[in-house]
């Protein structure tokens, strides 16, 4: 499974993707996340955390919890302002 990290995020983390294995535990985009805040510490939690949060799997972004397979690719994107 790929994750990869844009724009603000990717800045404050220092990491613009991680290639991990799949496994059940890791079968649910919240549980990809909450599993990225366990391992990455109090600044990926920070980051990760933030109100808003965009998040795609496979080039969709999605609502809320989304199932995840094996080669899924999600992405992490900051919360879009505009004016």
């Amino acid at each position: 499974m790929k994750v990869l990290f844009f724009a603000r995020v990717r800045e404050a983390l220092d990491c613009p993707s991680l290639e991990l294995t799949w496994s059940h535990e890791l079968g649910s985009l919240d549980a990809l996340q909450a599993h990225l805040c366990a391992t990455g510490g109090e600044r990926w939690t920070e980051v990760l955390g933030e109100d808003n949060m965009i998040r795609a799997v496979n080039q969709a972004v999605v609502e809320g919890d989304c199932p995840l397979a094996d080669g899924d690719e999600v992405a992490f994107f900051p919360p879009v302002t505009g004016g």
